[in-house]
């Protein structure tokens, strides 16, 4: 590769980095980790730069870019309960906001198969004694199922319970890189074993015992599921399709918002994990303890609905950034 090819394939990384670098003060926190991920791409470019070029005004260009964009990054850094803040109040709910298609598509995925399965199981002996044998069934039903919830002391069986969920989001999320094909199929699969489950339930005539059980925590639980799913079906499309961008550029613009949605994901899990932990398993009746997953939820809903149309509505009033910013003088890469 010679300099203006290298300079060509990874120009519009560094017209980027200078539009959110000269902009700095407004970034809010997803533009925040875009500027530190394209300062460590282009710090990569001015090493390679360095090691295989002798182009000295390319290579003071690219060295004026990073040094300039550390300083605003320590800046930017310096505020970062500000971040975190405004992460909450608009970054989030606006990127949940602003996912609805994928949001449908993830829940479509997650739900369909475990009503299907959950009809077939309670309609079908065949499909019921396919599953488990009568005497497995009976044991699950009557007691391995509400058993589970309080088969170890409460903080232990929320980390438990929390890692484990974290694993299957990660799971969604990350299948989103095979064209999205991978998190279709985790989604698929959780619905099916939750559809198994309930299906047996009816099956038995105790549907009551098995939403008493599953709807404290897993209301939340599973909007977990479908967020995560809708960020890896986001790392999918961008690949499927990229629109204008190469499928690497169209990647690395769906990552700000994948990534929101499984950082929220990762929060909304640990309340799921700490209800699941305290409150299923625990003495209280079953009326509180749907009732706690149900404002919980309903809490979650709220926040989204109401700071995700502001935000979003205020991200999009600001002036649109320019891919490519105006080339400064004196400098061949801008």
């Amino acid at each position: 590769m010679d300099i203006d090819q290298f300079i060509a394939e990874n120009r519009p990384i560094w017209d980027r980095l200078d539009y959110l670098t000269w902009h700095s003060k407004q970034l809010n926190g997803t533009e925040v980790r875009e500027l530190s991920q394209l300062y460590e791409r282009t710090a990569g470019h001015l090493a390679y730069a360095q090691a295989h070029f002798t182009d000295t005004q390319a290579i003071a260009a690219l060295t004026r870019r990073v040094v300039g964009t550390y300083g605003v990054l320590y800046g930017v850094r310096r505020h970062t309960w500000r971040t975190i803040g405004r992460f909450f109040s608009q970054t989030f709910p606006r990127t949940v906001w602003e996912s609805g298609w994928y949001l449908l598509v993830s829940a479509l995925a997650l739900f369909v198969p475990a009503i299907v399965a959950g009809v077939w199981v309670d309609h079908s002996h065949a499909a019921l004694n396919a599953l488990l044998p009568a005497a497995v069934r009976e044991a699950y039903v009557n007691h391995d199922f509400a058993s589970y919830y309080s088969s170890e002391p409460s903080a232990a069986f929320a980390s438990q319970v929390y890692t484990n969920n974290v694993l299957v989001a990660f799971e969604a999320f990350a299948g989103g890189i095979a064209l999205g094909l991978g998190t279709l199929a985790a989604l698929v699969n959780n619905g099916l074993n939750i559809g198994f489950a309930g299906g047996m339930f009816y099956a038995a005539h105790r549907p009551a015992e098995f939403w008493g059980l599953v709807t404290p925590h897993g209301l939340l639980e599973l909007t977990s599921v479908v967020l995560a799913g809708a960020a890896g079906l986001r790392l999918g499309w961008a690949l499927v399709q990229p629109g204008d961008y190469p499928r690497s550029v169209a990647l690395s613009r769906a990552g700000p918002q994948a990534i929101t949605l499984v950082l929220g994901t990762v929060l909304t899990l640990a309340v799921a994990g700490t209800i699941e932990g305290f409150v299923t398993g625990s003495a209280l009746p079953t009326t509180v303890r749907v009732g706690i997953g149900v404002v919980v939820e309903l809490t979650f809903l709220s926040w989204v609905l109401l700071c995700g149309p502001t935000a979003s509505r205020h991200h999009r009033q600001r002036p649109e950034a320019p891919w490519a910013p105006p080339v400064r003088e004196g400098s061949m890469l801008g």
